[in-house]
């Protein structure tokens, strides 16, 4: 390895090197005048202080320069280690993205009529009245304002409400200001899924219109019956909870979203579809 001195350690090394010339000198001197024994007893008290000084430089010296070698090979190791966890995190990606392709296959063989075109968030723009994400494709990529974003098992995450060349706008179901039509797939009653954030019920969804005599058992998996905008078939979300609106002549019910919102990493858009 290459030694590397700091500014410091370096004049301690010139220093040392002065004082052994000196003390070299005074040596000499010493063995060529008279008075050898005065010279010599002058001399030996600045030799050994000379010699201790020397020693001292010496193992500071190696103490410097073992705790600069130290210190890069402490910055190799983290500069290692970092490398290394950037592995293991694409790694996870990698295989995050693998599972949701191997899910979204089962989903082309069971709607072939989808057209659908991937997409990564790249930002969250929620607050307390509204739900909503960025993605990184748009009109480029085929994608406009009332499409369809769903996950690979398809359900539904949301609406297109907003379209840029390389961008778009995902307003997601737990907005109240999406309206879908929807039913109960186990009886088939239909009514309106709107998010719930406005009624207070963070995280959940709202289906109203229900009838008075409807029987709401949770779990009932909650589906879209189909439109001009949303497939026929996806889910939406299960029943957690039901009762009369402020009305008393229809029901309602809570849904909890079957897309897991909260750890979203891509979404798919249905760009075309025969209902």
């Amino acid at each position: 390895m290459k030694k590397h001195f700091s500014a410091r350690a370096k004049w301690l090394i010139v220093i040392a090197i002065l004082l052994a010339m000196g003390i070299t000198v005074f040596h000499a001197v010493s063995t060529r005048r008279p008075g050898q024994t005065v010279v010599q007893t002058i001399l030996a008290p600045f030799r050994s202080a000379g010699s201790t000084l020397v020693r001292q430089v010496e193992r500071y010296y190696d103490y410097v320069f073992q705790y600069e070698s130290l210190q890069a090979e402490n910055k190799a190791l983290r500069e290692q280690i970092m490398a290394m966890e950037e592995d293991v995190r694409s790694a996870d990606s990698l295989q995050r993205e693998n599972e949701r392709l191997h899910q979204l296959l089962g989903l082309v063989e069971e709607h072939k009529d989808y057209k659908r075109k991937a997409a990564y968030i790249i930002s969250w723009n929620g607050s307390n009245w509204k739900s909503a994400f960025t993605i990184d494709k748009g009109t480029g990529s085929g994608i406009e304002e009332g499409m369809v974003a769903i996950t690979e098992y398809g359900q539904v995450v949301g609406l297109v409400t907003e379209s840029g060349p390389n961008w778009s706008t995902v307003t997601t179901v737990l907005d109240s200001a999406l309206g879908i039509s929807a039913s109960v797939a186990s009886s088939g009653y239909t009514g309106k899924v709107e998010g719930a954030l406005a009624t207070g019920s963070e995280g959940l969804l709202r289906m109203n219109y229900l009838p008075t005599d409807s029987v709401l058992r949770n779990n009932d998996q909650v589906l879209t019956t189909g439109s001009t905008v949303y497939p026929r078939g996806l889910i939406i979300g299960y029943i957690t909870n039901a009762g009369f609106d402020e009305t008393g002549v229809a029901k309602y019910a809570l849904l909890r979203p079957a897309a897991d919102l909260d750890n979203l990493e891509q979404v798919f858009i249905i760009t075309d579809y025969e209902n």
